[in-house]
């Protein structure tokens, strides 16, 4: 415990802004992907654990697109848009088939793809990191504020995954598809009985989820060493933050992303030995007095 370093640096504009900014960072990536871990929850009742591979070839696609076109908003787009066809393809060939079944049987599918995963991962790009490095339309002068630089890039990362999460939010609440999607949570086979094809939402919203994991990897890819299995550790972060916010709940998949990035922020200063303790208590606390977590509903 070093909580001197960490009151000399809530005392310092400059080491304030730094932390928030990693912090935001951090938060954002994690918000894309607990989102579509939370949204596919909500949907289809499936917890799916090969999320975390999703977000590592999301990476791996927006590097190759990049030696392609050389241009990251490109590859980016590419990349989210080539995760959700696969992940679409995940859920009509795999996913599809243990709908209902126990949820053993579900995290050993799920566990099965992520090891294929690796294993294709080691064997299309090879076993040694791959690096994007910093795209030419980031190379510009940091942003001074505060006393504190924030690289341009970390604010295009902010921006970008505050849009996607509005963008998502306004999808589900606000349109047709949406209410289908909500409607189909609750009762799908009512929403059926009127003549609905429910089967194609279900495969829309994992796909719309398996894109929002790609996006994540591609917005992390120049800023991240991309190695096999590299979802792994970010997979078990979404789970806390999904458990936290609430699953099923997009704004608590939000709130419960900033809590931990700034954790784990401001945490490597003042507890770098225990910055995963703290996250591992902040979700215990909230499981003991609010189960359902922080923005979800209590189940009957």
């Amino acid at each position: 415990m070093d909580l001197d370093a960490l009151l000399r640096c809530v005392g310092m504009t400059s080491c304030v802004v730094t932390q928030l900014t990693s912090g935001m960072i951090i938060g954002m990536l994690l918000f894309l992907i607990a989102s579509g871990v939370t949204l596919i929850f909500g949907v289809l009742n499936v917890i799916n654990f090969a999320h975390g591979s999703l977000y590592m070839i999301g990476a791996y696609a927006a590097w190759t697109f990049y030696q392609l076109t050389g241009s990251y908003f490109v590859s980016a787009l590419g990349a989210a848009v080539a995760v959700g066809v696969l992940g679409v393809l995940f859920e009509r060939v795999l996913m599809s088939k243990v709908y209902g079944s126990n949820v053993l049987m579900q995290l050993l599918v799920c566990y099965a793809v992520v090891l294929i995963s690796d294993d294709l991962i080691k064997i299309i790009w090879g076993p040694v990191p791959l690096s994007m490095g910093m795209p030419p339309e980031f190379r510009l002068p940091p942003v001074r504020f505060m006393g504190g630089v924030i690289p341009p890039f970390y604010i295009f990362m902010i921006l970008a995954a505050m849009a996607i999460g509005l963008l998502l939010w306004l999808v589900i609440g606000r349109t047709r598809f949406g209410s289908i999607v909500r409607a189909a949570a609750i009762n799908g086979p009512m929403v059926s009985a009127l003549g609905i094809r429910v089967n194609l939402y279900y495969a829309a919203v994992f796909g719309i989820g398996s894109a929002l994991a790609g996006a994540a990897g591609a917005l992390a890819a120049p800023v991240r060493s991309l190695t096999p299995g590299m979802g792994f550790s970010i997979l078990i972060e979404s789970f806390i933050v999904t458990v936290i916010g609430g699953m099923g709940s997009i704004v608590g998949a939000f709130a419960a992303s900033i809590i931990i990035g700034l954790t784990r922020s401001f945490g490597s200063i003042g507890f770098p030995l225990f910055v995963d303790g703290v996250m591992f208590l902040i979700m215990a606390l909230v499981l003991i007095f609010k189960p359902s977590g922080l923005f979800g509903r209590a189940h009957r």
